[in-house]
């Protein structure tokens, strides 16, 4: 029996939002990193998966290829004229695998000058390939960048190229007098790392504040730091951060259910978290969508509950306006749904938590997840009668 409950996870950051009249500091450069295993050592890092094809591109002069079968795909980034830059990808035996990967490595819109790139690991349908070197020609001079590919082939029909950001820059800062660890994060997988949205899968991530802390925020024009708010200046290739004190801040006031205890929501003005005193909060004028809310309780045994909502439809954005009120309904009442299928006599049954916008729910009990629901069935008559366990999933 295929028995499920949704249970959805994210990581906040607690966020006071002040203005300041601190000076612009100097640039504060980072230093570059990257890593095969970028994603599971920084993490916050997303993926793309660009359109894979037979067809040979037009107009662009290819490498020797050892067998007569490639696929070809294109890479989106705005740091080159063209904007994309083309990948090829061939097998050293025609039976084999796909192991040898192209990338226009220096954007001169050509395969035919550069070497293929050999996968480090092989599997039944996977090959890896990374970090994978490009080098783009800027204002500056030439800046690295690196990327990391898993190339998915089944039969030649089904295939997929995953691919993620091989990089970061990361070092300490000084804010204040203080030293701060900061992590840039190319989280949109293109090739920048100051890019601003209104959607959280296509903004990049900063994280400041202690070594090994994980929590990240969006890059966006303000960022919270020990309770003051800046103006941050990215360099786009991450090289260096820099940050304004943001003074004569416009902002409007967030009303919400009283029993929300807590609200990140964010956009192109940044993440911002906070809890709400009185059912009210403050946020930058602006337009936002919710990454989550919660709800703290405590039942008459002394155990600690929380609720969190997140993943949102588009019913999640909203706007704050100058010295204006905007008004949230979210929270209480939750809605437990099941859903039960038929199929060949066998039936299957899958257990949900949404809230008031459709969004997930997560639940949890002094920390922990509590034992999930059990399902009880009884025939009419009494002679069936027997009780499931569902599993989280």
């Amino acid at each position: 029996m295929a028995n499920k409950v949704h249970i959805w996870l994210f990581a906040g950051i607690s966020l006071l939002v002040l203005t300041s009249q601190l000076p612009a500091q100097d640039e504060q450069w980072l230093q570059y990193h990257s890593d095969r295993q970028a994603q599971r050592i920084v993490g916050d890092m997303g993926t793309s998966m660009p359109e894979v094809t037979t067809q040979r591109p037009q107009g662009v002069e290819l490498p020797k290829f050892k067998t007569q079968q490639q696929f070809f795909a294109q890479w989106p980034t705005p740091m080159v004229e063209s904007g994309r830059l083309w990948i090829a990808l061939d097998r050293t035996n025609k039976q084999g695998r796909y192991d040898r990967l192209f990338i226009d490595s220096n954007g001169d819109g050509r395969l035919s000058d550069e070497k293929a790139v050999t996968a480090y690991r092989t599997e039944q349908y996977y090959t890896y390939f990374g970090p994978v070197k490009v080098v783009f020609e800027v204002e500056d001079g030439p800046v690295t960048y690196h990327l990391n590919f898993r190339f998915y082939n089944y039969d030649g029909k089904n295939r997929r190229l995953y691919t993620s950001s091989g990089c970061w820059y990361e070092g300490t800062i000084t804010i204040a007098g203080a030293k701060k660890h900061c992590v840039l994060i190319d989280q949109n997988v293109n090739g920048t790392f100051n890019d601003k949205a209104s959607e959280a899968h296509e903004c990049d991530r900063i994280r400041i504040g202690k070594k090994d802390s994980r929590d990240a925020r969006f890059v966006g024009n303000f960022i919270e730091v020990d309770g003051v708010l800046y103006r941050p200046e990215i360099a786009r290739d991450g090289a260096f951060i820099k940050l304004t004190g943001a003074e004569d801040v416009k902002s409007g006031t967030i009303r919400l259910p009283e029993s929300i205890t807590e609200l990140s929501a964010g956009g192109e003005n940044g993440l911002f978290t906070f809890k709400p005193e009185n059912g009210a909060g403050s946020l930058p004028v602006g337009k936002y969508r919710i990454n989550y809310w919660a709800v703290d309780r405590e039942d008459d045994q002394g155990r600690k509950w929380k609720i969190k909502g997140s993943l949102f439809s588009k019913e999640g954005s909203f706007d704050i306006t100058a010295n204006a009120e905007t008004e949230l309904s979210l929270g209480e009442p939750i809605i437990s749904t099941l859903e039960a299928q038929n199929e060949k006599a066998t039936y299957s049954f899958s257990h949900n938590f949404t809230g008031r916008l459709g969004e997930r729910i997560e639940l949890k009990r002094n920390g922990s997840r509590p034992p999930a629901p059990k399902l009880h069935i009884t025939s009419k008559d009494g002679t069936y009668d027997r009780t499931f366990s569902f599993e989280y999933g």
